[in-house]
């Protein structure tokens, strides 16, 4: 992962691109229509990105969000309980000097009035649901705040603080700066776990898992539960997704593969699977997961250097739970994509089974159509993995 997203670079392979982006930009107009919404009207800024990924052509987004001033990085969604279309997408802004957790509509417009700025290089993102403080439950936005070693939460959808102005990690040593972030809600109690990842950690015990609690007062803590999860050394653990329904975490070891865990703390630290070890271009990166209510899906992860969703079965192959073989590769039009977001529920008309979100480098945020992902799985690819 490049630690600063680099608008100039991407610039430069933009314009390499531009005539083919425009016959793109065009025919995304004819697909969805005028729905998705230009922050400033330069479509140069647009164009795909990817490195060694052959002549198919890149999925196209429904939306793209406006702009973020700073450094995009890791987005996150929020369903509206009683208005799927209500819903809503985070994504932080890791900008130095004043970072901030973007809010937008599923139109892809910045809501002001729920966005919350002045942060200190908040990195990564995620939402729990039915979490208790100050005697009710709330929804939670979580994020990490590296220049700080704390996280911060956030109660949703009006994005109010509900932290004490920060939990600190990692003991506050500032070198660990907490990077990823997942949320875990354990089914039998509905005790809300987050499990977090730094810019530099050990071999062994990488990831830390905190129980997130009321403190009496009101505020959210956090109580450091375990520290789990290898790590090879090559680069660094970022992403991190959790699957709240059968319970293992996932997490992205950059340059080296996925690793998969129990996110219970109490069912063990053994390592369950690692796959996606090759077919990547250099990085891997954001992490979600598609799910369906029979156990199935997929597990989406960010090819950064390719500009690729690299796919996987959730459920694993037949008798062999984690098992993990590569189902597809698709080529997408957001930017050497850090974070990843996704959701099975369907969000309105303009989303009706689903959506995936991804960062761009371009410092906005793409808005994919589950539908128009899962037309690039090939039918039948279960069956004939790449790796069997």
């Amino acid at each position: 992962m490049n630690d600063m997203h680099t608008t100039r670079g991407a610039d430069d392979r933009i314009l390499h691109r531009q005539f083919r982006w425009l016959f793109l930009l065009s025919l995304t107009t004819a697909l969805f229509g005028c729905g998705a919404h230009d922050a400033s009207g330069d479509t140069a800024d647009r164009q795909p990105h990817r490195t060694g990924a052959g002549t198919e052509e890149p999925l196209l987004p429904a939306i793209v969000t406006e702009r973020v001033p700073g450094d995009g990085d890791d987005p996150a969604i929020w369903i509206h309980p009683e208005d799927p279309a209500q819903s809503l997408v985070l994504g932080t802004d890791k900008g130095r000097r004043n970072g901030g957790v973007y809010v937008f509509g599923l139109d892809g417009r910045i809501d002001r009035t729920r966005t919350v700025t002045g942060l200190r290089r908040p990195n990564n993102v995620d939402v729990g649901y039915g979490f208790r403080v100050g005697g009710r439950g709330v929804d939670i936005a979580v994020a990490t705040e590296r220049n700080s070693t704390s996280l911060r939460v956030f109660a949703l959808p009006d994005m109010r603080p509900v932290d004490g102005g920060g939990i600190p990690v990692f003991d506050g040593d500032t070198e660990r700066e907490p990077m990823g972030i997942a949320l875990y809600r354990r089914p039998r109690d509905g005790a809300m776990f987050a499990i977090v990842a730094g810019k530099q950690g050990p071999t062994e015990g990488y990831l830390w898992q905190y129980r997130l609690e009321d403190d009496g007062a009101g505020r959210v803590r956090g109580v450091k539960v375990r520290e789990f999860g290898t790590f090879s050394g090559r680069q660094e653990i970022e992403a991190i997704a959790v699957d709240q329904a059968l319970g293992y975490v996932y997490y992205s070891d950059e340059q080296f593969g996925i690793r998969k865990y129990h996110a219970d703390p109490k069912a063990g630290d053994r390592q369950l699977a690692q796959f996606g070890t090759d077919h990547f271009a250099r990085d891997h990166e954001g992490i979600a997961l598609y799910t369906s209510e029979d156990g199935t899906g997929y597990i989406l992860v960010s090819d950064q250097q390719a500009g690729r969703l690299q796919v996987f079965p959730r459920e694993g192959v037949s008798g062999r739970p984690h098992h993990h073989p590569l189902l597809a590769s698709i080529p997408v039009s957001a930017l050497e994509t850090d974070g990843v977001a996704v959701v099975s529920a369907g969000l309105g008309t303009g989303f009706p089974r689903g959506m995936v979100v991804m960062m761009s480098a371009d410092r906005t945020f793409h808005f994919y159509r589950w539908e128009d992902v899962e037309a690039r799985i090939p039918p039948g690819a279960r069956e004939s993995p790449s790796h069997p």
